[in-house]
């Protein structure tokens, strides 16, 4: 026989799994498409306070580059079935499609810790197989849950060596606050960690499990090389 602590405990567990689902239900998660042209100007103002907010990390993108995104159904978007903005997500491709990488994910904070941020990514990473299937995949990110939903995808840290060599990629860092560092550097490393999906190497693979630790000890690396003994999380 169960005790009323027990028996409260199991009631409100209960409670969660099933508000839980019910915001999961009521968010839409998909490709962008043209009738989401709309949401561009509070998706580049969500990427842009999401950087304020982290004081590192995502370089800013103007509306008109959202637009461009969702007319070549290159992102992904979250919104609730009464039309509020929840997340987004776009594709970009380098050096003759030969990279690929998922970039600017963001959640609004009304609807963080709810796994929305892994199904978009998700869908933007088997979406992005299905548009350049020969191509690697990349990212650049400060972000704990990013990576560790990378890993569970197949990513592996890299030095940046390894990741597109394309101009164009590095000039979009301008707009982000660490940029000064990238440069320091020489494009040798910043306060991002480098990840990496090669479908050459990864097909028939085992999907990793997160090891927090290893990331952990590869961001304190990586911020130890730039002078930073502080490790945020």
């Amino acid at each position: 026989m169960t005790s009323y602590a027990e028996r409260s405990t199991l009631i409100h567990f209960l409670l969660f799994y099933y508000l839980f689902n019910q915001a999961m239900d009521s968010i839409v998660i998909q490709i962008a498409s043209l009738h989401h042209v709309g949401y561009a100007h509070d998706i580049s103002a969500l990427i842009e306070e999401s950087a304020k907010k982290r004081g590192t990390g995502i370089a800013k993108r103007s509306p008109s580059y959202i637009i461009q995104k969702i007319n070549e159904r290159k992102a992904i978007i979250a919104v609730t079935r009464q039309g509020e903005l929840v997340g987004f997500c776009y594709i970009e491709s380098w050096g003759n499609t030969k990279y690929v990488a998922n970039s600017g994910l963001v959640i609004h904070h009304k609807f963080r810790n709810q796994g929305v941020a892994k199904k978009i990514k998700k869908l933007a990473f088997h979406h992005s197989i299905k548009m350049f299937p020969e191509a690697k995949l990349f990212g650049l990110t400060t972000s704990l849950p990013v990576m560790k939903i990378n890993s569970e995808l197949g990513y592996e840290p890299v030095t940046f060596s390894e990741l597109t060599d394309d101009d164009a990629f590095w000039k979009g860092c301008q707009s982000c606050v660490n940029y000064e560092i990238l440069q320091t550097k020489n494009r040798s490393n910043c306060l991002c960690t480098g990840m990496l999906y090669n479908p050459a190497v990864n097909k028939g693979k085992k999907k990793h499990f997160w090891n927090k630790s290893k990331w952990l000890s590869r961001w304190a690396t990586i911020k130890n090389k730039m002078g930073d003994n502080k490790l945020s999380i």
